[in-house]
């Protein structure tokens, strides 16, 4: 299955809020004709009117792909109205967190092709990195399309198995809000030493937007990055002295944060 197949039988978008508008803009960005596309969504924005879309009307037959993006607490409602769908021919992905493939193929059936994915917030802006993993249910072709549909808004990986989910979750799916702490408590930490508060939070956005894109453009790992740019006996070393402490600096504290994360992911999907 191709993009063509998609052109040809249709794309269902349940959801277009933030990521779901997010993914519909990549798609049409690279050329999907609109009217290929239904979104059904009981209050679209006046930016999806504006895009030539199908919006509500009657399901088609026999779309190739249906793509779930509603908030989890919407999915049981949201749910029995693609049950038809889920005839073993109609591709389902679904980027909510905390719904597990066993819980669609339960409403739409066991022979439907399910894929499971988690993109994090940058994918508004394209700069997302969206995890993935199919059911049995899946053929290659299939997943060769999810993934192509989920790189309109970033990069996508595969992983082996959907036990590997909720770390996903943890790392990357929470970790933009992990960041956007940091930010504000640099900010914050430059505040306290005397810088007034809008240079300290332009200097934290900066300096964070910066260190990331350096760390993923540079090909030396960061922790060679990081050294790179501690001098023995500098600020820097200084400060990392009491950042990478064993027990109170930042390694205990991320993996306290990101078990907490994994373990509430694992609590919503039995919820």
């Amino acid at each position: 299955m191709n993009m063509t197949e998609v052109e040809k039988r249709g794309l269902v978008l349940l959801g277009c809020g933030k990521m779901g508008s997010a993914m519909l803009e990549g798609w049409l960005r690279t050329g999907l004709p609109p009217l290929s596309v239904l979104v059904i969504d009981p209050k679209p924005s006046a930016w999806l009117k504006e895009q030539g879309v199908q919006i509500g009307g009657k399901l088609p037959k026999n779309p190739a792909v249906v793509i779930i993006a509603v908030k989890p607490q919407m999915m049981d409602k949201a749910l029995p109205d693609i049950k038809a769908l889920g005839n073993g021919k109609t591709l389902v992905i679904s980027i909510a967190a905390g719904t597990s493939i066993a819980t669609f193929a339960d409403v739409l059936g066991e022979e439907t092709p399910i894929v499971r994915a988690m993109p994090n917030t940058p994918a508004a802006i394209g700069r997302g990195i969206t995890a993935m993993v199919g059911n049995d249910k899946v053929s290659s072709d299939q997943m060769d399309l999810a993934e192509a549909l989920l790189l309109s808004v970033g990069d996508v990986v595969r992983l082996d198995g959907e036990d590997q989910m909720d770390v996903v979750t943890a790392v990357s799916g929470s970790g933009p809000a992990y960041v956007f702490h940091l930010i504000e408590t640099l900010a914050a930490a430059g505040m306290a030493e005397g810088l007034p508060a809008e240079l300290a939070m332009q200097l934290a956005k900066a300096t964070v937007a910066g260190a990331g894109e350096l760390a993923e453009q540079d090909d030396v790992n960061p922790a060679q990055l990081r050294t790179n740019v501690t001098s023995p006996n500098g600020t820097t070393q200084a400060a990392l002295e009491v950042l990478m402490d064993f027990e109170t600096g930042f390694p205990p504290l991320l993996r306290r944060a990101v078990a907490a994360a994994a373990n509430r992911s694992r609590e919503l999907a039995n919820e």
